[in-house]
C-alpha cells in the first residue's frame, strides 16, 4: 500500500498515531484539514525507519486530488 485516504483511516478526526492494519500512521493537524476540506484526497505514504523488529511507522506525504475536484474548482 502506498496511497490512504481518509475512508481508510476510518475518518480519524484528531491528530495522533493510529495503529492500522498495516502498521502505525501518524497523522497532523495539517494533514487532517486536507481531508477536512477535500475528503477524496490520497495521501502517499512516507515509511519512517525504526529498529529492526519494530512495528513499521507512517507518516502522510503529499496529497492528489481527485479529476473531478480539480474540474468543479476552475
Amino acid at each position: 500500500m502506498n496511497k490512504i485516504n481518509w475512508q481508510k483511516t476510518g475518518h480519524v478526526s484528531e491528530p495522533g498515531r493510529y495503529m492500522l492494519t498495516f502498521g502505525w500512521l501518524t497523522v497532523t493537524a495539517d494533514d487532517l484539514a486536507v481531508w477536512e476540506r477535500y475528503p477524496d484526497a490520497s495521501f502517499t505514504l512516507v515509511e519512517i525507519l525504526t529498529e529492526p523488529d519494530v512495528t513499521d511507522e507512517y507518516r502522510l506525504g503529499t496529497f492528489e486530488l481527485s479529476p473531478n475536484v480539480l474540474h468543479d474548482r476552475s
